[in-house]
C-alpha cells in the first residue's frame, strides 16, 4: 500500500496492542514524515498472571512502557484515557473522548482494532474500542451537531476522516511492507518489559516474524488488489470515507 498520511490517530485498546499490530506502519509513517498521535483507551492493570501484583502499580509501569514505545516508534504524544483494563464500554463519554481527539488531531487515517472478528478469540476491549473508533469517525466528529460543546466549549471543530484501518481482521484489503521497520517494531514491543515473563525477545522475534510473513503471503494471493514481492507486512481491513 502506497499512502503515506499526513496525520494518523492511533486508537489502541490496551498498553502493547498498537506495537503488536501496527507498530511496522507506525514506524513507516513516522519515519516518512506522518504526525502520528496514540489513544490509549485503557490502564493496562490486568495485564498480568502474577496474583500478587498490585494493579496501580502495574497501569503506572504500563503507562511509563507505552511511552516508551510511542517513542521508538516515531509517535509524537499518548493521550492515555485511563478506562479500567477489560471494562470498555460503548457510552456517550467514551465516544466523545475519541471524537475529541478525532477532531484535535485531525486525522488522514484513523488505525484502530477490528471490532467484527469473530471466528478467533478476541478481548472484550479489542472490540469495543474498535466500535467506538468507527462511530466516532463516522459520523461523530464528522457532523457538527454531535458534541457541539466540543465547539463551543473548546473550539474543536468536526473533521472528516478519509480512512480508518482495522488491525486484525480477517479480511484485510490493504498491506504495509514492514520489512525495513520489523526490528523497529520488535522494540517497541519489547519496551513492554513488565509482559517480558509471558514473552523473551527471541519468542516474540519468531511469533512476529510469522506472522509478517503470513500477511505478505496474504498480500500476494489477495483476490482483488493483489501485492507480490512483499517478504514482511502488516494486514488491513481499511475502509474509505467520502470526504
Amino acid at each position: 500500500m502506497d499512502l503515506i498520511p499526513e496525520r494518523v490517530l492511533v486508537i489502541t485498546p490496551h498498553p502493547d496492542d498498537a506495537e503488536a499490530w501496527a507498530g511496522g506502519a507506525i514506524s513507516r509513517w513516522a519515519r516518512a514524515g506522518a504526525e502520528v498521535h496514540c489513544v490509549l483507551c485503557t490502564d493496562g492493570s490486568k495485564g498480568s498472571d502474577d496474583p500478587e501484583v498490585d494493579p496501580a502499580e502495574l497501569a503506572a509501569t504500563r503507562s511509563r512502557e507505552q511511552i516508551a514505545a510511542a517513542e521508538i516508534l516515531g509517535v509524537a504524544n499518548v493521550v492515555m484515557l485511563g478506562h479500567p483494563d477489560g471494562e470498555l464500554e460503548d457510552t456517550a463519554d467514551f465516544r466523545k473522548d475519541l471524537v475529541r481527539q478525532i477532531r484535535t488531531v485531525k486525522p488522514d487515517v484513523v488505525l484502530t482494532s477490528e471490532p467484527y472478528r469473530r471466528n478467533m478469540q478476541w478481548h472484550r476491549d479489542h472490540r469495543i474500542a474498535g466500535q467506538v473508533a468507527l462511530d466516532a469517525v463516522f459520523p461523530y466528529a464528522r457532523d457538527h451537531l454531535h458534541f457541539g460543546d466540543l465547539f463551543a466549549n473548546e473550539g474543536i471543530e468536526p473533521h472528516k476522516t478519509a480512512n480508518i484501518m482495522f488491525w486484525g481482521s480477517e479480511n484485510p484489503n490493504a498491506f504495509v511492507d514492514i520489512s525495513n521497520e520489523f526490528d523497529t517494531k520488535l522494540d517497541a514491543l519489547m519496551a513492554h518489559a513488565s509482559q517480558a515473563r509471558r514473552r523473551t525477545r527471541e519468542v516474540m522475534q519468531a511469533f512476529l516474524r510469522s506472522r509478517a510473513q503470513e500477511a505478505a503471503r496474504a498480500a500476494s494471493a489477495h483476490p482483488v488488489e493483489p501485492v507480490p514481492g512483499l517478504t514482511l507486512a502488516e494486514a488491513f481491513r481499511r475502509v474509505t470515507f467520502r470526504t
